[in-house]
């Protein structure tokens, strides 16, 4: 009897948590369930149900396409340029734990993760700037030629991998530095009586032991990437007098057909394929991790 009680007191107290929860995250993925398989206009009292027509006419707009295309290139690249240079990072401050500037060091790192992103962003369209920015001075002081970031289709996705990697950097480093800290110091130890340098020890020590931070940092870095609004929206908003014209996103182009065409239910289409790819994504981290422990 007492157990019951418990039991029944506890769910008492969570409930109105997952109340809480399931209005507000669980009702608005259902909801755009729906609403992707309706021809939902804002604009009209008529919202027929059409099934997947939706759907079939995502994979034949050449926007979409294109804006997917950009997603994940600039998903994969953050990834691609945030997590090793988030292992060396953490691994420098780690073995500067002693020193006191370390908590210096790891607030740096930090900072940009926790930076208001439209400012920050701001300040990276001024440092890409064809005209006035730091960064074409500095080439031109070198004697290479200077370059059109913003205007040019490739330059303009590799100025927003690079702002969205130094916003990832703070969080991903941060993990890596739990991991660090949680490794054996036997086992460094060991090498070091092996003969191994730092170098040695970093790669084949630190390396393969935090490989199951690095499987995290990667996926919450790539579903973070997919996620990738802002960036291209401030970057580029100017590029060819439209809105995020010149690198085109996923969450951008959804936005601009719910509110800009009305075309909500064509928009909830849209969600739900990037709804698809990060649950994706997702399992594959989870088949990743229990692959791992079984080993």
């Amino acid at each position: 009897m007492l157990q019951q009680k418990r039991w029944r007191f506890a769910i008492l107290a969570i409930l109105p948590t997952l109340a809480i929860f399931a209005w507000v995250r669980m009702y608005p993925i259902v909801e755009t369930l729906r609403l992707s398989l309706h021809q939902w206009n804002i604009l009209s009292k008529n919202k027929p149900f059409i099934g997947l027509a939706n759907f079939r006419e995502l994979f034949q707009d050449q926007l979409f396409l294109n804006a997917l295309t950009n997603t994940s290139i600039i998903a994969f690249g953050v990834v691609i340029l945030t997590v090793p240079t988030a292992m060396v990072i953490a691994g420098l401050i780690h073995h500067r734990t002693h020193s006191r500037f370390s908590g210096f060091y790891e607030t740096s790192v930090f900072i940009p993760h926790v930076v208001s992103l439209v400012p920050a962003a701001m300040a990276w369209k001024w440092i890409f700037d064809a005209k006035l920015g730091p960064l074409n001075a500095l080439l031109e002081f070198f004697g290479i030629p200077a370059q059109a970031w913003l205007f040019d289709p490739v330059l303009s996705v590799i100025c927003i991998i690079v702002l969205c990697s130094w916003q990832a950097l703070g969080y991903a480093v941060l993990i890596y530095l739990v991991g660090f800290k949680n490794l054996p110091v036997s086992l460094f130890e060991a090498a070091k009586l092996d003969g191994a340098s730092g170098v040695q020890r970093f790669w084949h020590v630190s390396v393969p032991m935090l490989k199951p931070i690095t499987l995290y940092v990667s996926v919450v870095t790539l579903i973070s990437g997919f996620n990738v609004y802002a960036q291209a929206f401030v970057l580029a908003s100017d590029s060819q007098g439209a809105p995020g014209r010149q690198v085109r996103v996923l969450v951008l182009d959804m936005l601009e057909n719910s509110f800009r065409n009305y075309r909500v239910g064509y928009a909830a289409s849209e969600a739900v394929v990037l709804l698809a790819i990060v649950l994706v994504l997702t399992l594959i981290q989870f088949g990743l991790l229990r692959e791992k422990g079984r080993k």
